[in-house]
C-alpha cells in the first residue's frame, strides 16, 4: 500500500463516519429540549469532518513528495491512527456523556496519550512536510 492510498482511504472513512455522526448529533438536538447535542457528539462530528479533509490534503501531499514509500506511510499512519483515535475517544465521551471537558480532570495515562498525538500528528505532519518541499523546490 502506498501513503497517498491509505490517507485516502481514510479521508473517504472518516468522511462516511462524519456522515453518520451527523445522524446522531441531529437525533439529539430534534430530542432534547434545549435543541443541543451533548458538547462531544457535536465535537465527533466535526473532528471527523475535519480529519477527513485532512487525509485527502496528506493523500495530495504525499503524492507529491519523493521520500520513499516506506517513510511517508509511516509518517501518515501514524497520523490518521491518532485522527482515529481522537474520533473513538470523542465518541466515548458522546455515549456515555461524562463530561463537556475531557482534559479537565485527565490522568497520567490521558494525558501521556495526548503528548504522544501531539508528537505523531505534528512529527508525522512535518516528515510529509519536508518531503512535498524538497519535491517542489
Amino acid at each position: 500500500m502506498t501513503a497517498p492510498t491509505l490517507a485516502l482511504l481514510c479521508s473517504a472513512s472518516f468522511f462516511l463516519v462524519a456522515l453518520l455522526l451527523g445522524v446522531w448529533k441531529y437525533w439529539q438536538m430534534a430530542s432534547r429540549p434545549a435543541g443541543l447535542a451533548h458538547p462531544y457528539v457535536d465535537i465527533a462530528h466535526r473532528a471527523s469532518l475535519l480529519y477527513a479533509f485532512a487525509s485527502a490534503m496528506l493523500a495530495y501531499f504525499t503524492e507529491i513528495s519523493q521520500l520513499p514509500n516506506t517513510t511517508e506511510l509511516v509518517a501518515t499512519g501514524l497520523m490518521v491512527t491518532y485522527f482515529a483515535l481522537a474520533i473513538a475517544g470523542y465518541i466515548v465521551h458522546g455515549i456515555r456523556e461524562d463530561t463537556d471537558n475531557q482534559v479537565r480532570d485527565i490522568d497520567t495515562a490521558g494525558k501521556v496519550f495526548l503528548w504522544s498525538l501531539v508528537a505523531a500528528e505534528i512529527g508525522g505532519f512535518l516528515v510529509i512536510f519536508y518531503g512535498l518541499v524538497t519535491a517542489l523546490l
